[in-house]
């Protein structure tokens, strides 16, 4: 995937984003809220991973738009929740002051509470997905931000602060917080676009890889990244003590481990028989970010 196909894409889901926004019949300031987190300037990588998963097996984009759009305020929802003082107490996000700090706790809250329903309420309204297609979106939605997903990868993640975690730990945090949304945008993709079961599981395997692929660039980038250009204080997860992968293998350790996972990813796509050079190139989007 070139650099303009991606922006043309991410454009696209924040003109997506922006119009389902506008929509909503909310309070004046909660609905300023709601564009505030949406307009924040996020990658849109779900989004973009289940579209070229559904591209591998079809073209009609349009079908899919309302799984775009959950995708993207499943992950918002969770960002928002990230953020609080209870959580992680960020005071920034992609260079802008996070929600609890332009508006309040409260209604940081609310938003976040109100973008992950809403996914759910976009999805299963849809006129575009026949109601067994919808049943299977619900389902991997639900599994990927419940309790099993990126909710117990969170509680992981905050009782990990301080402690000795070992690598194995450290990459089960993470397969739930950050691989679990990563996976099920593949999966749903894959299946709405018409893969077979054997490619859904190949497919599935190589999403695993990519969301440790994109946690251990994470966590390289907050040592060696750019301020400005992440969008977030350098040093955050070192400040709350959190368990990162340079933290446990030295840098060069680290980049050798997302490298091993990024020929893992690769052996994967291969096995599931994908015609689809978008979804390698992501591979080393993920990779190889510098944001």
């Amino acid at each position: 995937m070139n650099i303009l196909s991606f922006e043309q894409k991410q454009q696209s889901i924040n003109e997506q984003l922006q119009n389902k926004a506008e929509q909503l019949n909310l309070p004046e300031q909660l609905k300023s809220a709601v564009l505030y987190a949406l307009n924040a300037g996020g990658k849109r990588l779900r989004p973009i991973l289940m579209l070229a998963a559904y591209n591998a097996f079809s073209e009609d984009e349009e079908r899919v738009s309302d799984v775009v759009i959950a995708l993207e305020l499943i992950h918002t929802y969770s960002l928002i929740h990230d953020d609080l003082p209870a959580m992680d107490d960020d005071d920034f996000r992609r260079g802008q002051p996070t929600i609890h700090k332009q508006y309040d706790e409260a209604t940081a809250i609310l938003v976040g509470d109100g973008l992950l329903t809403l996914a759910f309420q976009v999805v299963s309204s849809s006129a575009k997905l026949e109601a067994e297609e919808k049943v299977f979106t619900l389902a991997e939605l639900s599994k990927a931000s419940g309790l099993e997903g990126m909710i117990a990868g969170q509680y992981l993640d905050l009782k990990g602060e301080g402690e000795h975690l070992t690598v194995e730990e450290l990459s089960r945090i993470h397969r739930h917080k950050t691989g679990e949304l990563i996976r099920g945008a593949v999966k749903i993709g894959a299946y709405l676009g018409g893969a077979t079961p054997p490619q859904i599981e190949a497919l599935d395997e190589y999403a695993s890889y990519l969301g440790l692929i994109f946690q251990v660039q994470d966590d390289i980038l907050d040592v060696t990244g750019d301020e400005e250009e992440i969008g977030k204080p350098v040093g955050s997860d070192v400040s709350l003590d959190k368990g990162t992968y340079p933290k446990l293998l030295g840098i060069n350790g680290a980049i050798e481990k997302r490298d091993d996972y990024m020929e893992r990813a690769q052996k994967a796509l291969r096995e599931a028989r994908v015609e689809n050079t978008q979804l390698m190139d992501i591979i080393e989007l993920f990779g190889k970010r510098s944001y």
